[in-house]
């Protein structure tokens, strides 16, 4: 392979994986504590850090599944503009649109064409968002688990500020990422911190197994986690990305059982590179069980190729582990894109 078209490949491969970009807004700068060291965060449980050789091994190597575009699928009808109890509407990804009686919640919302920093390469959607942007209701708060591109996609978080104004909830380091593009309103949380809301509703950022990286020189300077809704509607708990880790115990024992859970099933393979930031379907169900979760939903699948299982493998893993470990199909629900439902 030539010197040119090897410089092009790690181009290619840098902007598939948001490593991309031209500036680095600050990071965070505090005091120590359990999870920070005075320059980086880390997670409860030790992780293997992989190289960015072992990233281009598995990217020189990989053994991709089947994805096609899927560009005849309807959207889904426009949600009410408010809950009346507790509703879910799954939009695509890990973008979930979460409606109580007082609040519209949307998590790590992405309408972008590709989950990267560039328009001309990176993980391109492979179908529409199940919901139009414009048929979204007025958006009172979004969350946003981590820095990766397809979490945390600015040009979709710009539009959302330039409509509603929302409230924007992140851990810590991220709000500058934000400011740089003009969105305001953001408020940084810690593992375990709460965000009140209203005098019956609070959200808390709780671990998560994973790690941050948005650009070369910032791994780990910014935290990344997920989010437990405490509402008059029971506990609601977004897991963002995640491995398996002790913090599932945690907010069970924290919250108590979790009326609905959001838990990623997709891009989690090869087992040797993802295991420890991305739980596949069988431990995703594993996770409903230790939440004690009345309802969970698959997320982060379907959507983008961000790994090697094929487009439909997280649906027909996940079939087989709710049979391996006795749960239902109405106790751990995939929903179609696009598609809203009141939580029993």
């Amino acid at each position: 392979m030539s010197r040119r078209r090897l410089h092009r490949l790690v181009l290619l491969l840098l902007a598939s994986s948001g490593l991309l970009a031209c500036s680095t807004p600050p990071t965070y700068d505090g005091p120590v504590s359990p999870h920070f060291d005075g320059e980086q965060f880390f997670n409860q449980k030790q992780l293997q850090n992989h190289s960015f050789s072992d990233f281009l091994r598995w990217r020189w190597k990989r053994e991709a599944g089947t994805w096609r575009e899927i560009n005849d699928s309807r959207y889904g009808p426009p949600p009410p503009k408010q809950g009346k109890g507790l509703r879910a509407t799954f939009i695509n990804h890990a973008t979930v649109l979460i409606q109580t009686r007082d609040f519209n919640i949307l998590t790590d919302p992405i309408w972008s064409e590709r989950a990267s920093p560039v328009s001309w390469a990176g993980p391109r959607r492979m179908r529409p968002p199940g919901i139009r942007f414009e048929d979204l209701p007025p958006i009172d708060v979004v969350i946003i688990s981590h820095s990766h591109y397809d979490h945390m996609d600015l040009p979709t978080l710009k539009r959302l500020y330039e409509r509603d104004q929302p409230l924007f909830l992140l851990g810590l380091g991220n709000a500058s990422i934000l400011h740089s593009a003009g969105i305001k309103g953001v408020r940084e949380l810690d593992w375990w911190q709460a965000h009140t809301l209203s005098p019956d509703t609070l959200i808390y950022g709780v671990p998560a197994q994973h790690f941050s990286m948005r650009w070369l020189n910032d791994r780990n300077e910014r935290l990344w986690m997920g989010f437990v809704i405490d509402s008059p509607q029971g506990p609601i708990y977004f897991a963002g990305d995640t491995g398996m880790g002790p913090h599932f115990e945690q907010i069970r024992e924290r919250f108590g059982p979790i009326r609905l859970s959001m838990l990623p099933i997709g891009a989690y393979k090869p087992r040797w590179f993802m295991a420890g930031v991305h739980i596949n379907p069988h431990e995703a169900v594993l996770a409903h069980k230790l939440l004690q979760s009345r309802t969970s939903i698959g997320i982060h699948f379907g959507t983008f190729p961000l790994a090697d299982d094929d487009q439909f493998e997280p649906i027909r893993d996940l079939e087989q582990a709710r049979i391996q470990e006795a749960v239902s199909d109405k106790a751990f629900r995939v929903m179609a894109f696009g598609e809203g439902r009141e939580i029993p």
